[in-house]
């Protein structure tokens, strides 16, 4: 549900009081799904914070969520199960504000919002058997959204020092890199450094989000990963997901990640194309699904303070404007040019583990005819209550051809915006 109480000074002052308040409490170890079934804290898998990975998470990811540790083993022939369905709940509560001009009689965004809460998802996962795993996601704040919000079961086996693996999957807003993801360029949009994601994210700027369902085919071990899928913009555990919507689009995901010194390198691509069926039972539309990115990051430690760095170039064709008949639209970029977006966002950790500053910069064009320059800058501010609840502050400044502000959604755009949130999984 939606609330409009405090006005953005008001949120302010709460934030320094909580900052401060929560500064005298001590630190306490996380307790997600994973965290039950390894018995590990969460900051053995992420770097900084969730829900960036370092290399032990990424193989962690790559075994198929299916390594144990001190939890119980049910074990027999052909049989490998945890003792515990190991559940955890994921939230977060934010209040947003733009500057622009509230529409007369309707409040929006211009005059503040909160979102309480903005997510809440039961999430399960964890081994279901030797090399297979699980993750399930069910949304427990929308009635009008399908319960299962996402779920994938990774098969994995070892071939030598790389793992194999075929994952069936579905997602109501994740796109079709949710099958099999590793770094936190925004590549998939819930792996992201910043709440921000289209200020941060050039995937995520070009739209590649969105429901999806299909079959990630994937190669891993500590120097790359691959990620190939045929897939669908359906959801198939929504209102329309017994209609049968065949895979034809494809997905392809290549990625060199090294370890040098004591810094964790990725460089990669990602690729999307293909013409699917996306709809109901009745109405169907034809979409192309086109788009290509490029990103790097760094993850490591400048002196004493932990230090990621992540750079993302995307882009989506156009849409023709007249589009002739029988011709697919690109289900990423509506607009008749070439949408694209370049984002660097880095986060420094002046207090390792607890407190951390992040600078992102898009630098972008939305392919529309005219006015098309579109480019942000973030500051944000982290601070870590527990391993398992973080309490941010951001905002961005957002300008169409170095002018007029981007926010819409009120009566005069806005080109500033601000978000306080608090996230927590337990």
């Amino acid at each position: 549900m939606k609330i409009r109480v405090l006005s953005m000074k008001k949120a302010l002052l709460l934030l320094a009081g909580l900052l401060m308040a929560l500064a005298l409490v001590p630190q306490a170890s996380a307790m997600p799904s994973f965290a039950r079934q390894t018995g590990k804290a969460c900051n053995t898998c992420h770097f900084q914070h969730y829900p960036t990975l370092n290399a032990y998470g990424q193989d962690f990811k790559a075994s198929g969520y299916t390594d144990m540790g001190k939890q119980g083993t049910i074990k027999g022939k052909d049989m490998s199960l945890p003792e515990v369905l190991n559940l955890s709940v994921f939230t977060k509560v934010r209040y947003i504000k733009d500057n622009g001009t509230d529409i007369a009689g309707q409040p929006t965004r211009a005059s503040g919002e909160w979102n309480v809460p903005d997510e809440l998802a039961l999430l399960s996962g964890g081994r279901v058997a030797e090399g297979v795993g699980y993750l399930l996601e069910m949304q427990l704040a929308n009635a009008a959204a399908a319960t299962v919000a996402g779920f994938k079961m990774p098969f994995m086996f070892k071939a030598g020092g790389t793992r194999l693996g075929v994952i069936p999957y579905t997602t109501d807003t994740l796109g079709a890199a949710y099958g099999f993801e590793l770094l936190a360029t925004g590549a998939v949009r819930n792996n992201k450094v910043m709440e921000s994601r289209t200020e941060s994210s050039a995937q995520q700027y070009i739209l590649t989000d969105g429901p999806a369902m299909g079959v990630a085919l994937v190669a891993a071990n500590p120097l790359f990963f691959a990620n190939f899928s045929k897939w669908s913009p359906n959801h198939g555990a929504s209102a329309n997901g017994n209609v049968s919507r065949s895979p034809t689009s494809n997905y392809l995901r290549a990625a060199f990640t090294p370890t040098v010194g004591d810094w964790e390198l990725g460089v990669g691509f990602q690729s999307w194309s293909g013409t699917s069926n996306q709809g109901g039972a009745v109405v169907t539309t034809s979409v192309q699904t086109k788009a290509f990115s490029i990103d790097a990051q760094v993850q490591g430690t400048l002196g004493n303070m932990p230090l990621g760095v992540y750079f993302a170039n995307a882009s989506a064709p156009g849409t023709p404007l007249g589009l002739p008949a029988g011709t697919a639209a690109n289900l990423f970029n509506a607009n008749p040019n070439t949408s694209k977006a370049t984002t660097l966002t880095g986060e420094l950790g002046v207090i390792p583990n607890k407190l951390t500053l992040t600078l992102a910069q898009r630098n972008a064009n939305t392919g529309a005819a005219l006015n098309s320059t579109d480019n942000a800058t973030t500051f944000g501010i982290r601070y870590a209550y527990s391993q398992n609840i973080g309490l941010q502050l951001e905002h961005s400044t957002r300008s169409k051809n170095g002018v007029v502000g981007r926010y819409t959604g009120s009566l005069t755009p806005g080109g500033a915006r601000t978000i306080l949130m608090l996230s927590a999984g337990f």
